[in-house]
């Protein structure tokens, strides 16, 4: 059976920057063929990612954060941590699981800063819906071969 449906998880720590990769994959995937889910950071990302896969609804989970040094934590274990995660939710489930997860080394919450972010964000989520397709395709591909 051919999934139509992809699901986009985002995080809604600098969710005015994160939310551009949502943009961007919607420049190639219909809106009424995706369905949104917000969560509070990076962090929570590969759970959901797992629990939306395992519905059987969606041919592929996108996931989309900013990970960001703020001084407190070690960003680069976050950072990791959800990556592991995300790819342990694809390769648990056989949904593919796909990351639009930034990891900048120098960011400040400047005017410029966020501009080139916000950009790379839309550029991001195009290329996560460009693998969202065509992995889909290939899957089915094998399928119809078997």
């Amino acid at each position: 059976m051919t999934h139509t449906r992809y699901a986009f998880v985002k995080a809604n720590w600098h969710s005015d920057i994160v939310d551009r990769a949502l943009d961007g994959f919607l420049e190639l995937i219909p809106a009424d063929q995706v369905d949104v889910f917000d969560v509070p950071g990076a962090f929570e990302m590969p759970l959901l990612a797992r629990d939306l896969a395992q519905t059987g609804r969606y041919a592929a989970v996108a996931c989309a954060a900013f990970v960001v040094d703020g001084g407190i934590y070690r960003h680069d274990f976050v950072a990791q941590a959800v990556v592991d995660g995300l790819m342990r939710a694809g390769m648990d489930t056989g949904v593919p699981v796909l990351s639009v997860s930034l990891t900048p080394h120098q960011y400040q919450e400047t005017d410029h800063h966020n501009a080139i972010y916000s950009a790379h964000f839309v550029e991001k989520g195009r290329e996560a819906a460009q693998a969202a397709l065509n992995i889909t395709a290939t899957r089915e591909a094998l399928t119809q071969a078997a």
